[in-house]
């Protein structure tokens, strides 16, 4: 086994707290502003963002797996990663959803 990355009893906490904190920073975002079709290019960029967040997570976690990391280094920092992309996978789908629907609205009100 090689030397660990950084102490997992420490550390390993950081990158699911802080993907928790950002999911919950874009999910209020997204249900405010994404019904009212405002600050899309935020949201979006807010999204995508947060998604290549997971995937560095996760590839670093994969990459601690193969080099013989402890548990705690490369469960620390692929579950957060995978997690993120499973979740906000999805959702990609659902805003982009509720943007459009917003449009839609917008043009029915004008066509009145």
């Amino acid at each position: 086994m090689t030397e660990p990355w950084f102490n997992p009893n420490i550390y390993a906490w950081i990158p699911g707290t802080l993907l928790g904190l950002a999911g919950g920073i874009e999910g209020t975002l997204a249900g405010l502003c994404a019904p009212r079709g405002k600050y899309k290019t935020l949201v979006m960029g807010f999204h995508f963002t947060i998604m290549g967040v997971c995937c560095l997570l996760l590839t670093a976690g994969i990459v601690a797996l193969a080099t013989g990391q402890p548990y705690g280094v490369w469960y620390g920092l692929g579950l957060p990663g995978l997690g993120g992309l499973v979740v906000l996978g999805p959702l990609t789908l659902v805003i982009h959803m509720r943007y459009r629907q917003a449009e839609l609205r917008k043009s029915m009100a004008q066509d009145l």
